[in-house]
């Protein structure tokens, strides 16, 4: 699906088309819509740099037991923990 934001519409709101882009990706993960990895990919950005964008935005980084427990088990299939 494509979606056409007109170039007056992005004037009209002050912002790029990488800015806006940026902005949806914040909203959409703010709303458990995205992922951070696909909220990353949507803004254009690498996972740092999007996250340090959510802490600069005081948004808080959706990590919960469930994502603990899965990141865990992986350092254990690794060797690392």
């Amino acid at each position: 699906m494509s979606v056409v934001i007109t170039d007056e519409i992005l004037q009209t709101m002050h912002l790029s088309s990488q800015e806006f882009c940026q902005e949806m990706a914040l909203l959409f993960y703010q709303q458990k819509r995205l992922t951070l990895a696909q909220a990353s990919a949507f803004a254009g950005m690498d996972r740092l740099s999007f996250q340090q964008m959510l802490s600069h935005r005081q948004i808080p980084i959706h990590y919960d037991e469930e994502d603990l427990l899965t990141d865990l088990a992986t350092l254990k299939k690794l060797n690392l923990a």
